[in-house]
């Protein structure tokens, strides 16, 4: 692309748009002449970019012309841009690139150019849409990153495999009896093989385990693995010329047809690569055997014709069967792979599942971004033939659209949403570094105070932007609040889930009551009575949760507890909360206590009516100030979370 820099062999570009001046590329990115007509200017620059020649990957086409565009060395800063000054993104003008792929020849005609979106004020880095993962080459790229680490795992349980069959069928037997232990005993040849077969298998087992072994160096051993235990197999059927002796009535198909056929199917890997394992693996009955045959230590003699169709023909014959399978359960893996990329992004690796679906680690296919993607069980939002509901289409598409113009930075930001071929909905989210307030206190217990305050007033700050969007949570809880690591913020919280339970869900009619989690639109445990009942909501519901949220806070304990979801409920309606401090040896200050059993009153009316008056009387608590930045910053430095 024109402009297009490279730092070593690094395939990332970065491109900024700008409003005033253009920045070339290093010298050598574009030719001579092109660098002596280098301007300064916007108007000289739109007739510039139209008439540079570039010998780079392609060419950057200005739609419209009134806007300019900055290449750079990805990481740097505009000219004139102080260093510590953060890159604008208050305006989201679309405009378009147009990347032209390299032509085969000076002479060939550019081919048709993609396009692509971005925001004016931008700054979006690129992948070329050839780059990989460094840890998957070597690796076939047909199969999913997750059942590759499966297949090594696999090739551990088979190498113990190997070791036991090894052990039961070539030694065991000879150990029974005395005189075939004698035998056994007598000649190297009859049990050195086996046993140093079983050795190596052992060993595989045991280095395969190792969290340090990427992924290319695992399947690796694995090929090897595959053709050494070949060879371990024939020499011990016939490297005693007594053994191969036996054999000169009939000649059978050796265990390593069986094994190679195992290894093909149990471990996959691409067809191409099975087939030369399955090839160097099904060769070591020939050269074993004519290696016997040539040094004359046995009284074997076959003419070439023997040779061939007794001891190659059959062994390509098992390689044709090894491809079948290799190429069948490829091409499962690839279906697989297929049915996990949605629209732009590609499912790489399962972070955690929950009621209302499954969290994955994505990668964009052109954009060097990591996301994260939650997709919705298909099962939340199905009509009553099955299929997924028009009414459930319209409305998450409505609200994820809303969601995606939340611009708190305490709410989770939405880069995009769609419907999966299966009918799940999903939606696409930032990648965040930390843990959800359950996972924190289960692994450190319950937090200060004014930690407590801290978190919950960015909670709020989120809530209450919601609030004048006209939107409602809902299921406020704290596997949905995410405490990270931002930047250069620490203890910064990150609400998530925003708007996805009302978007997949019918309305709740009056007196409509399920058990099952998320089936209310809410958590039990964290459940405004409102909803307990199914009647109308507003945000005070919210606050209600929030209020469920600074007892598990300050406590590490549900606000009721019950032996079923439904009793839970019921306590939600009817029971009084015992205040938190009365819950825990820590002293609260009793103006937060106050607070926190308010948020918890049964009647809406009693209750802080707005977020943004729960985070002004949360200030005012005494002490609300103690947990500062630094405080922050040295507990995640000490506890090493991220």
């Amino acid at each position: 692309m024109a402009g297009e820099t490279w730092l070593g062999s690094s395939p990332y570009l970065s491109v900024t748009i700008s409003s005033s001046e253009v920045t070339t590329a290093p010298p050598g990115t574009l030719d001579s002449a092109s660098r002596s007509r280098t301007p300064r200017c916007g108007s000289t620059a739109r007739r510039w970019w139209s008439t540079a020649s570039c010998r780079s990957e392609g060419s950057l086409e200005l739609r419209p012309p009134r806007v300019a565009w900055t290449c750079r060395p990805l990481g740097s800063r505009p000219r004139g841009t102080a260093a510590s000054a953060p890159i604008a993104r208050s305006h989201r003008l679309e405009r378009r690139i147009r990347h032209f792929p390299r032509p085969s020849s000076p002479d060939s005609p550019p081919r048709r150019p993609a396009i692509l979106s971005l925001g004016m004020h931008e700054h979006v880095t690129f992948l070329r849409p050839d780059s990989r993962d460094p840890d998957a080459r070597g690796v076939s790229s047909g199969l999913p990153a997750d059942l590759l680490g499966q297949s090594a795992a696999r090739l551990r349980i088979l190498a113990l495999l190997y070791a036991a069959v090894f052990f039961l069928a070539g030694i065991f037997p000879a150990l029974l009896f005395p005189a075939d232990r004698a035998r056994f005993f007598g000649s190297f040849l009859q049990w050195g093989p086996g046993v140093i077969a079983i050795a190596v298998a052992l060993l595989v087992a045991a280095v395969i385990r190792s969290p340090r072994l990427s992924l290319p160096t695992a399947m690796n051993i694995g090929v090897a693995f595959e053709i050494a235990s070949c060879y371990g197999i024939v020499a011990a059927e016939f490297a005693d010329p007594m053994g191969l002796d036996t054999h000169q009535g009939m000649m059978g198909l050796s265990w390593v047809a069986v094994w190679v056929l195992l290894v093909t199917v149990v471990v996959p890997t691409s067809p191409r690569r099975a087939v030369l394992a399955a090839l160097a693996s099904v060769s070591s009955v020939p050269v074993v055997i004519g290696f016997m045959i040539a040094s004359g230590a046995t009284s074997l003699r076959l003419d070439p014709g023997q040779f061939f169709f007794g001891l190659v023909f059959p062994y390509l014959l098992v390689v044709g069967m090894a491809y079948v399978g290799a190429r069948v359960v490829h091409n499962l893996g690839t279906e697989v792979k297929r049915a996990r990329e949605l629209g732009s992004y590609r499912l790489e690796e399962k972070l955690g599942e929950g009621g209302m679906g499954e969290v994955w680690r994505a990668r964009h296919r052109m954009l060097a971004r990591p996301a994260a993607i939650k997709l919705i069980r298909p099962s939340l939002a199905r009509d009553g033939r099955g299929g997924a509901s028009e009414e459930a289409l319209r409305r998450f598409e409505r609200e994820a659209q809303v969601i995606a113009r939340l611009r708190s930075p305490h709410t989770v930001e939405l880069f995009d949403f769609g419907v999966a071929a299966d009918g799940a909905f999903y939606y696409v989210m930032e990648l965040l570094d930390g843990l959800d307030a359950e996972s924190l206190l289960r692994r450190f217990g319950p937090t200060p105070p004014e930690r407590a305050i801290y978190l919950l007033r960015q909670v709020c700050h989120s809530l209450s932007e919601a609030e004048s969007c006209g939107l409602v949570h809902r299921d406020i809880k704290p596997a949905n609040i995410f405490i990270c690591r931002y930047g250069e913020e620490f203890d910064f919280v990150k609400v998530l889930d925003f708007g996805i339970v009302r978007a997949v869900h019918h309305a709740v009619e009056p007196g409509e009551v399920h058990t099952r989690e998320n089936a209310i639109q809410g958590t039990p445990a964290f459940i405004a009575p409102e909803q307990a009942m199914g009647t109308a909501l507003d945000a005070r519901a919210d606050i209600y949760a929030t209020g469920c949220l600074a007892y598990w806070f300050l406590t590490g304990q549900f606000v009721f507890t019950a032996d079923t979801p439904m009793g839970m409920l019921l306590q939600h309606a009817q029971s009084a909360p015992a205040p938190p401090s009365s819950r825990t040896h820590m002293p609260i200050p009793r103006a937060f206590d106050d607070l926190v059993v308010s948020c918890l009153a049964k009647d809406p009316a009693d209750r802080p009516q707005s977020a943004r008056e729960l985070s002004r009387r949360l200030a005012e608590v005494e002490g609300a100030d103690a947990w500062t930045h630094e405080r922050a910053r040295d507990w995640w430095a000490t506890h090493q979370v991220a």
